[in-house]
């Protein structure tokens, strides 16, 4: 079985996000970590090694911090990883990544493709899906259990008040969402075995890419500003003797300082 598993690198979780004058981001200081999705498909295929045999390669565009996401994978049990690191590659959208990223799996052997559904930072569930469309395969996303038989790959995905099963062909990309596995822990003997893993590092000329077909020159949509939330204003506590009572102040609280009735 071969696998290949999209991997991108986010901001943790709890880092603090501050903007320069002009909008972007500042990312001087602040901890980046592996996209948590990506991390149950590195699980999955990982698992789906270990039963049926196999090879799995990674690939993610980033910047020369996303080695480290990719060493996080390959020590967890992964076999090489490719990352597109090339200043072409940036200023982007989910469109212009996908066709960099098609691009660089299109020459692979691969019989599945594994990817999180969403990416913690733009939460768009894009670009996974956009590969699949121009790499012209089927797709099954929000995945929570898969199974490989056949040649056929059927994933569980949760409805209101039921589960979905949604069969494909081989090869197919499936995202998966929280609860399909239970990440692992690499552990010191799968560390050091990273360390003699390579992460090649592909620009758009070894894809025969131009910069108009990828990166900024090809995105669709263009950020024209970013901002941080308001800060939480502090609320209002109703005291009252009875809820009669309190229930009058609330109404006229939202009438008069909500303005929302």
């Amino acid at each position: 079985m071969k696998i290949v598993v999209l991997i991108k690198q986010t901001f943790d979780t709890e880092a603090v996000i501050a903007l320069d004058g002009k909008g972007a981001i500042i990312d001087t200081g602040i901890k980046k970590i592996m996209n948590p999705y990506d991390e149950f498909a590195v699980e999955e295929a990982i698992r789906i090694k270990e039963a049926q045999g196999g090879e799995i390669t990674l690939v993610s565009l980033g910047t020369d911090t996303a080695v480290d996401a990719l060493k996080l994978a390959l020590a967890m049990g992964c076999d090489k990883a490719i990352l597109l690191n090339d200043a072409a590659f940036q200023g982007g959208d989910e469109y212009s990544a996908a066709q960099a990223l098609a691009a660089a799996i299109r020459p692979l052997e691969y019989d599945l493709i594994l990817a999180g559904w969403v990416a913690i930072d733009d939460n768009s569930g894009q670009t996974a899906v956009r590969v699949a469309e121009i790499l012209n395969i089927p797709q099954v996303t929000m995945v929570t259990k898969l199974s490989l038989n056949n040649g056929t790959a059927a994933g569980e995905r949760e409805i209101e008040g039921a589960v979905m099963t949604v069969e494909a062909p081989l090869p197919a990309l499936i995202t998966v969402q929280k609860g399909i596995n239970e990440p692992r822990y690499p552990g010191m003997k799968g560390i050091m075995a990273a360390k003699k893993k390579e992460v090649k590092k592909v620009s758009a000329a070894d894809l025969s890419l131009t910069s108009t077909a990828v990166g900024q020159g090809a995105a669709k949509t263009i950020v024209k500003e970013r901002f941080l939330p308001p800060k939480r204003q502090s609320c209002t506590i109703i005291q009252a003797e009875n809820p009669a009572d309190a229930a009058g102040q609330l109404v006229r609280l939202l009438h008069e300082e909500a303005k929302v009735i």
